[in-house]
């Protein structure tokens, strides 16, 4: 038996430092679990940068080497390409750039013809294939079942807790491995930067009661305030910054 895991890598939310990516490493640990009770031999694969430092880090988290598909086309042709004959396949529902689209599984399984099992939270094989509990919303979990071949996307939420061993990342090695794959149409179309952060939304607290409120829900009311047009832009400014000072949105 052949198993597959695809790792990516994650960014630091504050410092921005590249790093593992903590859904592809809950992916990682539940492959080492399920690789050792079936005695089948575990390959880690990720397509990109083998210079990245993040890399290593998986080598510290289980994997006895990290494979990387060093190729500037298409990255799903090229995992497509090397993960023909692979049993099950292992990925993370998405990356952690924040606007990662988490297309890839899904394009994956389509070029390798493979049923795709995502959310998963727990996974075990079985003589009829893989039986995958999902997550889904609002607590609840159910229990899917698909024969091998087969890719499973774990959820962030997986029951795994991924150990870190410094010196089993001095043991393993990331080795880079060429890939000819063809040029990829899409990526002209798409603009990579980092992620930034979301403006904080300013909203007044609410001084009424609930009857108030729940009145306000069914009829049209005003709830005061003021129009300014007339005056120079810095009357205007301070009339903003009184309103921010008054419901004690600023603390200057």
């Amino acid at each position: 038996m052949k198993i597959a895991v695809l790792v990516s890598t994650g960014r630091h939310p504050v410092s921005g430092t590249a790093r593992y990516s903590r859904n592809d490493a809950a992916a990682l640990t539940i492959a080492i679990g399920i690789a050792r009770a079936q005695g089948a031999q575990l390959d880690v694969l990720h397509a990109g940068d083998p210079a990245n430092p993040a890399l290593a880090e998986y080598l510290a988290l289980g994997a006895l080497k990290v494979e990387v598909l060093n190729t500037e086309g298409d990255a799903c042709a090229a995992l497509a390409q090397r993960l023909s004959g692979y049993h099950l396949v292992f990925t993370g529902t998405r990356a952690e750039g924040a606007y990662d689209s988490g297309t890839l599984p899904y394009k994956l399984a389509d070029a390798l013809n493979l049923p795709l099992v995502g959310a998963a939270v727990d996974v075990s094989v079985t003589q009829d294939g893989v039986e995958v509990r999902q997550f889904m919303p609002k607590g609840l979990r159910r229990r899917v079942r698909a024969p091998l071949p087969a890719l499973v996307a774990v959820h962030p939420l997986a029951n795994a807790v991924p150990r870190y061993a410094y010196a089993r990342l001095r043991e393993g090695q990331v080795a880079p491995v060429a890939s000819v794959v063809a040029a990829d149409k899409e990526k002209a179309a798409w603009t990579v930067r980092p992620a930034g952060a979301k403006p904080k939304k300013l909203a007044a607290p609410e001084k009424r009661s609930g009857h108030s409120r729940m009145l306000s829900a069914t009829t049209t009311e005003s709830r005061g305030g003021s129009v300014v047009i007339e005056g120079s832009s810095v009357e205007k400014a301070q009339v903003i910054l009184a309103y921010l000072r008054e419901h004690q949105l600023v603390d200057y």
